[in-house]
């Protein structure tokens, strides 16, 4: 469990449990769950492009989540924001359609980050996980006032200077960086158990931000690392155990409410 070919596995596993803990208390309490779980499918298709191209995976999923960010930000001053996730979804999967028939075969990378698979991340990308993980758990950590304002009262964030599109680009940009680092782990269908369950849980325990971006942290560390362990006991994929943990600490969180 611990060997060598392990190790790359327990290190991305703890830094992207620290953006995902972090960056989901956000969705939670802003009430974007819709986003949470658009935005990974919405990115999964620079997968796709990816592998077309023969580049590193990583950078297909940063182009595509700033594209999914993009989208969202444009087509939500104008209509609703469900449909303009909606909308943003439909059309980068149609491109991750497009690039999955030009690439004329089947992409084993392309289906892991569907999936998840923990065990493919190599050392060349640590660093780039690492990077991002910080920058998500990071900026969370420093907007976490005015964007837990804005959600709860918007009439009190705007006479405090704060300006709501900014904020929802923040918001967005968070999100969508802690996708990029989650999907490696739960793949595009899991992910939005990692940024949604751990969070939900921590709200249920406490009613203070702060306090409860702790505990989702925590949480979000505890689930990755079970999954890790069970899913090496077991050779069962980790998105299964990742999905099942989340809502069992979500389940603990209302008990303890």
């Amino acid at each position: 469990m611990f060997g060598d070919y392990m190790i790359n596995a327990w290190i991305a596993g703890t830094l992207i449990a620290i953006a995902a803990g972090s960056t989901g208390l956000l969705v939670v309490i802003r009430g974007e769950t819709f986003a949470a779980h658009a935005l990974p499918l919405g990115t999964f298709p620079g997968a796709a492009g990816a592998a077309l191209l023969n580049v590193n995976p990583l950078y297909g999923l940063l182009v595509f989540a700033a594209l999914g960010v993009l989208g969202l930000n444009q087509l939500g001053r104008s209509t609703r924001h469900d449909v303009a996730t909606a909308l943003t979804l439909t059309a980068l999967l149609a491109l991750g359609a497009l690039f999955l028939s030009l690439s004329g075969g089947y992409a084993n990378a392309v289906y892991a980050f569907l999936f998840g698979n923990i065990l493919g991340i190599s050392s060349a990308s640590l660093p780039l996980v690492a990077a991002l993980s910080l920058a998500a758990a990071g900026g969370t950590l420093l907007s976490l006032r005015p964007l837990t304002l804005s959600a709860l009262s918007p009439a009190h964030s705007r006479t405090a200077g704060s300006s709501p599109a900014g904020l929802d680009i923040l918001f967005l940009t968070l999100l969508a960086i802690a996708t990029v680092t989650a999907l490696p782990v739960t793949g595009a269908l899991l992910v939005f158990s990692l940024l949604t369950g751990p969070a939900a849980a921590a709200r249920r325990f406490t009613a203070r931000p702060y306090a409860a971006l702790a505990i989702s942290t925590v949480l979000a560390l505890l689930i990755i690392w079970a999954g890790i362990a069970a899913s090496y006991l077991t050779n069962l994929p980790i998105g299964f155990f990742v999905g099942t943990f989340s809502a069992l600490a979500y389940g603990a969180g209302r008990l303890a409410r």
